[in-house]
C-alpha cells in the first residue's frame, strides 16, 4: 500500500512546529538510589524536542525543512537555536520569548539497558499565545509535522494544513481534553505504544488501535521501541519488527521514528518500507548517547538493512 500523496510545491519539503529542548544526559552504571552518589560513565550536553529533532533528522538526509516554536531568551535557548540552524533547518520563525527560561531535561540513562529517566522543565510562557503563529509559515512546506504538547497551536496548525490540503503527521504520547479534537484534523497520527491504551481506556494495543480508529480518519501507528511499530493497514494490524542493536540510550529514537516515516512518505514508499526504514533510523540513534548524536546518515542505514536482509537469507537456508 503507497499513500500516493500529490505534495504541493512549496518552498520546504517538511516544516515542524512544536517542542524543541537542551538535554543534559548522564550516564550512571546503576539508577541512583535515594541519599547516594553516583559518579557518572558519560556526560552530555545537546539539543532536543521531538519536532525539532525529528527536523533536524529530516535536515541530514537532504530534505529541506523548518522549525517553528519557542525558545528562550536564556542561554539554554540560544543553545537550543543554534543547535537546529547548525543543521541546515530554517529557523527563521523561531520566536525568542523574553526574559524566558528555554525547555531543558536531566536524562539519567542506565548504562547497562540504555534505557532512560527524564526530568524536565518546560516555562509556561513558551506555549504559543493567539497571533503569533502565522498561517503562511506554517503552511510552507510539502508536509506539516506536529506534535501534542502545545495543544492549541497544534490544533491550529492542523486546521490551517487540512485548509490548505497539507498532509499532516503527528508525534502523541499523552492524552489532553483537545486531544480528540486534534487527532480528527490530522492525516498520519503516530504514537507511543501507551497512547492508545490511554485513549480509549483498553489494555490491549490492537484492540485498543481498533477502537481509536472510530475516532479518526487519519492513518494509525504505534511505535514500540525494539519490538518495532504496528499500524493499521485497510482495517488489518500489520506488525512490522524492529532491530537488535548495542543500546546505549533511547532517548530521541521516537522522533528521529518520527523523521524515518516522514522521509518514506516524501519518497512514496510502501508502508511496511517506510515503517521497516524509521525502525531502521531509530535503533540506529539509540547507539549513541543524545537524541541527535546517533541519528545515521543514509548510506549507514542501507548497509544495515542490507545486512539484516542478508542474515535473514542466510538464516532460511540453514533451516531449509
Amino acid at each position: 500500500m503507497r499513500f500516493d500523496l500529490h505534495l504541493q510545491d512549496k518552498p520546504f519539503d517538511v516544516v515542524g512546529m512544536g517542542l524543541n529542548s537542551v538535554d543534559f544526559l548522564s550516564v550512571v552504571p546503576e539508577f541512583p538510589a535515594p541519599n547516594s552518589k553516583t559518579k557518572m560513565l558519560r556526560f552530555s550536553k545537546q539539543g532536543g524536542g521531538q519536532v525539532a529533532t525529528a527536523m533536524v533528522a529530516l535536515s541530514r538526509w537532504g530534505v529541506k525543512t523548518k522549525y517553528i516554536g519557542k525558545v528562550g531568551e536564556d542561554e539554554l535557548g540560544q543553545f537550543s537555536l543554534h543547535s537546529i540552524r547548525q543543521e541546515g533547518v530554517d529557523v527563521s520563525s523561531v520566536t525568542i520569548e523574553r526574559n524566558t527560561t528555554n525547555q531543558f531535561s536531566m536524562i539519567i540513562v542506565d548504562g547497562p539497558s540504555g534505557e532512560r529517566t527524564i526530568l524536565w522543565n518546560r516555562d509556561e510562557r513558551l506555549i504559543c499565545r493567539e497571533g503569533e503563529l502565522q498561517k503562511e509559515e506554517v503552511c510552507s512546506g510539502k508536509l506539516l509535522h506536529l506534535d501534542g504538547h502545545d495543544i492549541h497551536a497544534a490544533l491550529q496548525c492542523a486546521k490551517w494544513a487540512k485548509e490548505e490540503g497539507i498532509p499532516t503527521v503527528v508525534d502523541l504520547d499523552k492524552v489532553e481534553p483537545l486531544t480528540p479534537n486534534l487527532i480528527k484534523e490530522i492525516g498520519f497520527i503516530i504514537t507511543s505504544s501507551r497512547f492508545p491504551m490511554l485513549y480509549t481506556g483498553i489494555p490491549d494495543l490492537k484492540k485498543a488501535l481498533g477502537e481509536l480508529q472510530k475516532h479518526t480518519s487519519g492513518f494509525l501507528c504505534s511505535t514500540l521501541g525494539h519490538e518495532g511499530a504496528v499500524a493499521l493497514v485497510n482495517g488489518e494490524i500489520l506488525s512490522v519488527k524492529g532491530f537488535e542493536v548495542n543500546v546505549v540510550d533511547t532517548t530521541g529514537a521516537g522522533g528521529v521514528f518520527h523523521g524515518g516515516f516522514i522521509y518514506g512518505l516524501l519518497k512514496n514508499w510502501e508502508v511496511e518500507e517506510i515503517l521497516r526504514f524509521a525502525n531502521a533510523v531509530a535503533a540506529l540513534k539509540c547507539q549513541d548517547l543524545g537524541g541527535r548524536k546517533g541519528i545515521p546518515n543514509l548510506e549507514e542505514v542501507q548497509r544495515f538493512l542490507n545486512l539484516r536482509v542478508k542474515k535473514r537469507f542466510v538464516k532460511k537456508a540453514r533451516n531449509l
